[in-house]
C-alpha cells in the first residue's frame, strides 16, 4: 500500500470519527432542546418552583444561579490574575514555580463532589455558614482558581516577548509594561477564558449540593437590602441553583410535573451553556479586532 494511499485512508478515519462526535453532539442538544424548549415560557422562567404542585418555574434557582456565578468570579478572577501574572512575568524556573504548578494541575483534575465535600466540611462545618451562596461561591472559586489561573498564564506567554522588550526600551518599569502592554495584548485570550469558566461554573451542580444547599427560600426582589432574610441579594442564605434543581426534582419524585419541570430547566441550562461558550468566541474576537484595529 502506498503512502498516498495510506493518507487517504487516515484522513477518512479521521472524518468520520470527527463527524460521530459531532452527531453525538447534534443528537444530544436536539433531544435535550426539542423535549424541553416547549415547556419554556415567560411564566416558567421568572415564577417560582412549586414542591407538591404542578405548574412550578425556575425563577429563583435562574436568579441563584447568576447571582453565585458573579460572586465566584469576583472573588476567583482578581486571585486568578494576580496568579497568572505571577507565573507568566515573574517567577523563575525553580522548585518552587515547578510545585505551584503540579498544585495547580491537581486542584484542576479535582472531582467537583470533593471539592464540594471539602467546602462543607470547612466552610458549612468548621466555619459555621451554613448552607449559603457565601459557602457554595466559596467551594467554586477553589474549583474555577486552577483552570482560571492557567489560561491567564498561557494568554500571557502568548503575547510576543517584541512587545515587552519594546515596553521596557521607552523605560516603562517592568510593572508598567505588563499591566499597560502585556496584559491588554492578552485581553481576547482573559476574556474568552473568563466566559468559558463562567459556564462550567452555572452548570454546576455536585459541588454546590453540600455547599449552596438544596432549597430556595422565597425571595422578596424588591428587598434588595442584603442583611434581609428574604432579599435576593443576602449570601448567606441558602440557594438552590438551576443544576441542582433539575438533580433534586428528579431524585424527589415528588413534584407532579417534574419530567415536564426538568426538560424545560435542562433546555434553559442548555441554551445558557451555548451562549456563554458562543459568546466567548465572539468576545475575544472581537477585543482582539478592537486591539488591533482589523476588520
Amino acid at each position: 500500500m502506498n503512502a498516498k494511499r495510506v493518507d487517504k485512508i487516515a484522513t477518512a478515519v479521521i472524518y468520520l470519527l470527527v463527524g460521530i462526535v459531532i452527531l453525538i453532539l447534534v443528537a444530544l442538544l436536539g433531544f435535550i432542546l426539542i423535549t424541553g424548549l416547549p415547556h419554556v415560557t415567560w411564566s416558567f422562567l421568572t415564577s417560582p418552583a412549586l414542591a407538591f404542585n404542578a405548574g412550578g418555574g425556575i425563577g429563583d434557582q435562574l436568579f441563584n444561579s447568576f447571582y453565585l456565578l458573579f460572586l465566584t468570579l469576583l472573588i476567583s478572577f482578581p486571585i486568578s490574575l494576580g496568579a497568572g501574572i505571577y507565573l507568566a512575568e515573574y517567577a523563575k524556573k525553580n522548585r518552587v514555580t515547578e510545585a505551584i504548578r503540579i498544585t495547580i494541575e491537581v486542584l484542576s483534575s479535582l472531582p467537583s463532589v470533593v471539592v464540594g465535600l471539602f467546602g462543607f466540611l470547612l466552610f458549612v462545618v468548621q466555619f459555621k455558614l451554613g448552607f449559603s451562596i457565601i459557602s457554595g461561591a466559596i467551594a467554586l472559586t477553589f474549583f474555577n482558581l486552577p483552570l482560571l489561573t492557567r489560561n491567564i498564564e498561557n494568554s500571557l506567554n502568548g503575547v510576543s516577548n517584541l512587545q515587552r522588550e519594546a515596553g521596557l526600551s521607552l523605560g516603562l518599569s517592568r510593572w508598567k509594561t505588563v499591566t499597560k502592554v502585556v496584559v491588554p495584548a492578552a485581553l481576547p485570550g482573559i476574556i474568552t477564558g473568563i466566559i468559558l469558566s463562567a459556564g462550567r461554573v452555572f452548570g454546576e451542580a455536585a459541588a454546590l449540593i453540600f455547599t449552596a444547599g438544596q432549597s430556595a427560600p422565597v425571595l422578596n426582589y424588591a428587598n434588595w437590602n442584603p442583611f434581609s432574610g428574604d432579599s435576593p441579594l443576602n449570601i448567606f442564605r441558602p440557594a438552590e441553583t438551576l443544576a441542582v434543581h433539575i438533580w433534586k426534582i428528579n431524585t424527589e419524585g415528588i413534584m407532579p410535573d417534574a419530567s415536564q419541570v426538568s426538560a424545560g430547566a435542562s433546555a434553559v441550562l442548555i441554551i445558557a451553556v451555548l451562549v456563554f461558550n458562543l459568546g466567548a468566541r465572539w468576545a475575544g474576537n472581537y477585543v482582539y479586532r478592537r486591539i488591533t484595529a482589523s476588520k
